[in-house]
């Protein structure tokens, strides 16, 4: 039976919702769906944090976030699973951001060693999807089996459990 993982990257505060609204969430989109996936399928979650604080301000969040991305910027992260060789399996999630994953995903990859293991993707989004996140992750890890993610519109999540759920136990 393969040790499972769920380890996210999820922004709480400001974020758009449909219709370019600002809403302001106390749990950010992602850390619900992962949630939902560890309760589905089992294993450990491991919450991706920052140790920067980024802007409030959700419009001005996003340029602060393409200007990491465009100068290649490794966003510092407070730390990383304990025992990380024990797991085979690892379902990662994180918000869209420019088209791939936020830099703090990148700097959580680049620092573990992905030989053997297999990768689960998953993001959220307003409808942008995975973008270029798979090709991304498969250029910085590619001793691992990575493999089709999944998408999920993140003003959606809350009530996207039950799908969300039957996607991760597909996986497994």
């Amino acid at each position: 039976m393969a040790k499972i993982l769920t380890a996210f990257y999820s922004l709480k505060g400001e974020t758009i919702a449909p219709g370019m609204k600002i809403v302001n969430l106390e749990k950010g989109n992602t850390a619900v769906a992962a949630e939902y996936i560890g309760k589905a399928v089992g294993g450990d979650i491991f919450e991706i944090e920052t140790v920067k604080t980024y802007i409030k301000d959700h419009m001005k969040m996003i340029y602060e976030a393409k200007e990491e991305l465009e100068a290649g910027t490794r966003v510092e992260v407070k730390g990383y699973p304990d025992n990380f060789n024990e797991y085979d399996t690892v379902y990662l999630g994180f918000p869209n951001w420019w088209n791939t994953m936020p830099m703090a995903v990148v700097t959580f990859l680049e620092h573990l060693g992905w030989k053997g293991k297999r990768i689960i993707p998953f993001c959220t989004s307003e409808g942008s999807g995975l973008g270029n996140s798979i090709a991304d992750m498969k250029k910085i890890c590619p001793d691992a089996d990575i493999e089709s993610g999944g998408e999920f519109i993140g003003s959606q999540v809350r009530d996207l459990e039950e799908k969300i759920s039957a996607w991760a136990k597909s996986k497994c």
